[in-house]
């Protein structure tokens, strides 16, 4: 049998591993009599561990939720995981958690036993930050965004887009995707009857949240991936559809998702859907390429590629002009 305070601890790690527990499996996972289970759950008690009980035969145990729950216990695996996510956090998009990360990993590294700091140190020193800025999220915000997700309650807002302008939204909403340093929340648009992408840091939330919904299907399986190509396509400024002459399998390993998409129309050819803030862009994704293309839309890339054509073929042709005045 476990000493008292090894078992306790035992205790409690099963508690937070399973919902609900009977006194019979507690004990003997704990290789102890219910009486024992029942003294260790009381100490578990005064010590602020809000463990419920159910009465009669077929009761059992669960931890409870308490705002006094003292530090949860963590294996190896998830001690080193949180102090590498909090490593991470501190320069986050979620504002006033940057601070908030320093205090949590100075607590977590001062109680953390040697082998743990060593192999967290070798983490930290594996790991190279990518540098930027983003707009930050109030962690308020982003909580009660979350918490609709998990009630699924419509969530109402006041909603900023990129041109400025303001407008009142009624979503249902479905997943939160952190990409490029901003948040985004994918959601149902109540009014519009269709999928919409939004910034969090835009959203000003209204309350209270407005009635259950059914979940619906998302857009693609693959919900990081559309509101990736969804954040990216909405501040497009040009967009543009080419028919490209090449098989699919050819080009699907050159057209990346930041360059657009790309549809087969035959053995031969593609339909490729791009967009960019400037047409010099689009004409850069064009000649990476290196096929045979047509311009379907817009008529302003067509004419931009004209102007490249005349100033490339120039360049050309002096650069194949023979030199003047002979040799030095």
């Amino acid at each position: 049998m476990l000493a008292t305070s090894a078992r306790l601890l035992q205790l409690l790690s099963l508690l937070q591993a399973r919902r609900d527990w009977s006194g019979a499996e507690l004990g003997a996972r704990l290789e102890v009599g219910p009486r024992t289970v029942r003294n260790d759950v009381r100490r578990l008690r005064e010590l602020g561990y809000p463990v419920e009980a159910a009465p009669g035969r077929t009761g059992g145990y669960r931890l409870g939720v308490g705002a006094a729950l003292p530090p949860l216990l963590l294996d190896d695996d998830e001690a080193c995981a949180v102090a590498v996510g909090l490593r991470s956090a501190v320069g986050g998009s979620v504002g006033g958690m940057e601070e908030a990360s320093v205090r949590a990993l100075a607590k977590l590294e001062h109680v953390l036993p040697s082998r743990l700091r060593h192999r967290v140190g070798r983490l930290a020193a594996a790991m190279v930050g990518v540098p930027g800025a983003g707009p930050t999220v109030d962690p308020d915000v982003l909580t009660a965004v979350a918490g609709a997700i998990h009630d699924r309650e419509r969530l109402r807002f006041h909603y900023t887009d990129h041109d400025r302008q303001s407008s009142r939204r009624d979503s249902e909403p479905h997943r939160l995707v952190h990409v490029d340093r901003r948040w985004y929340l994918l959601a149902w648009d109540v009014v519009r009857s269709d999928w919409r992408t939004f910034r969090v840091d835009r959203m000003r939330l209204r309350t209270p949240n407005g009635p259950r919904f059914a979940p619906r299907e998302p857009p693609e399986p693959d919900v990081g991936g559309y509101v990736a190509r969804s954040a990216r396509e909405a501040v497009w400024r040009h967009r543009a559809r080419v028919r490209l002459h090449a098989p699919f399998d050819v080009l699907a390993e050159r057209v990346t998702p930041a360059m657009g998409t790309l549809e087969r129309v035959d053995d031969a050819t593609c339909e490729f859907h791009t967009g960019a803030d400037t047409l010099p862009v689009l004409a850069v994704y064009l000649g990476f390429l290196d096929v045979d293309f047509e311009v379907l839309e817009p008529p302003e890339l067509v004419e931009h590629l004209r102007v490249l054509g005349v100033r490339y073929t120039r360049a050309a042709g002096a650069g194949s002009r023979p030199h003047v005045g002979g040799d030095r």
